[in-house]
């Protein structure tokens, strides 16, 4: 225990070392002014290190020690009417604040980059509206992104990850049979799956439980996994992108409305029982329902996950906050504001797994209602699952 607390300590101390070079560089590095090339020191932006840290990126940037970024290049992939496709390193865009243009073709915005649109006259909004990291072509012709960015790149490891533990396990249930303890990574999966089974797919999906164990245990494994992956200093915050978790909540959805049977869309689209007056107010309202699942599960998972890195990160940096008002106390509160991040790296080891169960959960539950078949289908499924149980 105390060479785990001692790792975790350690492994913090670097981190907040990285925002301290990050954060020192930012402060001292000279600005050139589109007009007059005046120099200038920037003050300390907590707002911009937050969510550089936790937004997506042509590169995978560890930390900045003084004028050196430890980063890993990743592959650009672009086409464009005009230029056609292009596939070069994101190396070749050089750091923020020294940007290049690549092939005479190609430039990644940066806050450089926007200030020299706003000294050409462009309007305002125009250039706030242009997302720093994106990549634009020279002549104005629009550009279409295939890259492999940060997210993509730790979507990638995850999947590997999953398949490499999840192949083993099954290669060991084919070998030794499901009749032989397990061991290893089985003794470790056997218990989530079964618990994954019993308390969300069999409750909320009766006798149909099995036909939908992949697609629940895929997504319960997937979050999960890349939860804790996203943990790790200088980890992806792949599942705090909506775009992912909109990805996710949409395979959701097609499958609740392709599997929907006539009960279920006969209760939603004509009430049965219900004056025809209150049907035009209620179908409707049903309608805007059914989309509004989706939209839930998006943001629950997007917002529980990308609050809890703002939380981490925003403790560490009130060491600079505190810094910045005396040397002294940012030093003397150093000490609290790693042992708070020490405090929610653990609640957020177990947020990410609560995360992924209650997407699971949601996700068999709004399945279970589109395949419910009413009445009957509620008994034979009750009767069907104490039939297994004693058995």
């Amino acid at each position: 225990m105390n060479r785990l607390f001692s790792l975790l300590v350690l492994v913090f101390t670097l981190f907040v070392a990285s925002f301290n070079a990050q954060a020192q560089e930012e402060h001292t590095a000279p600005i050139d002014a589109v007009e007059g090339h005046a120099e200038a020191n920037e003050a300390l932006d907590i707002k911009k290190i937050i969510f550089d840290h936790v937004g997506d990126a042509h590169d995978w940037h560890f930390m900045t020690i003084g004028h050196t970024h430890v980063s890993i290049p990743l592959p650009v992939i672009l086409y464009s009417p005009t230029n056609g496709l292009s596939m070069f390193s994101s190396s070749r865009f050089g750091h923020e604040g020294h940007r290049e243009v690549v092939d005479g073709q190609y430039q990644m915005v940066d806050d450089h980059y926007k200030a020299s649109l706003l000294a050409s006259g462009k309007d305002a909004a125009e250039v706030e509206a242009i997302k720093n990291g994106s990549i634009v072509a020279v002549d104005g012709s629009p550009v279409y992104d295939f890259s492999i960015t940060k997210n993509v790149a730790s979507m990638l490891i995850s999947v590997v990850l999953l398949l490499v533990i999840m192949l083993n396990v099954a290669k060991k249930y084919k070998q030794r049979g499901t009749m032989t303890a397990p061991t290893g990574f089985q003794n470790a999966l056997e218990p989530v799956i079964t618990f994954v089974r019993d308390e969300v797919a069999v409750p909320n999906l009766g006798h149909k439980a099995n036909r939908f164990m992949p697609i629940l245990l895929t997504f319960f494994f997937f979050i999960w996994i890349n939860n804790l992956l996203g943990l790790i200093p200088g980890g992806a915050n792949f599942t705090g992108n909506i775009a992912v978790t909109a990805c996710l909540a949409l395979i959701t959805f097609i499958v609740m409305v392709v599997r929907a049977n006539g009960h279920f869309w006969g209760h939603l689209l004509n009430p049965p029982g219900v004056p025809f007056g209150i049907k035009l107010l209620l179908v409707p309202i049903e309608i805007i329902s059914l989309f509004i699942k989706p939209v839930a599960l998006t943001i629950r998972l997007f917002a529980n996950i990308l609050a809890g890195h703002i939380i981490i990160l925003s403790i560490v940096c009130m060491i600079f906050i505190f810094g910045a008002m005396s040397p002294v106390a940012g030093w003397g509160f150093s000490p609290v504001s790693v042992g708070f991040s020490i405090f929610m790296f653990f609640l957020e080891l177990l947020v990410g797994a609560i995360q992924a169960f209650i997407f699971t959960t949601l996700t068999a539950v709004f399945i279970g209602q589109a395949v419910d078949e009413g009445h009957h289908g509620h008994e034979d499924a009750h009767h069907h699952h104490e039939n297994e149980v004693i058995a």
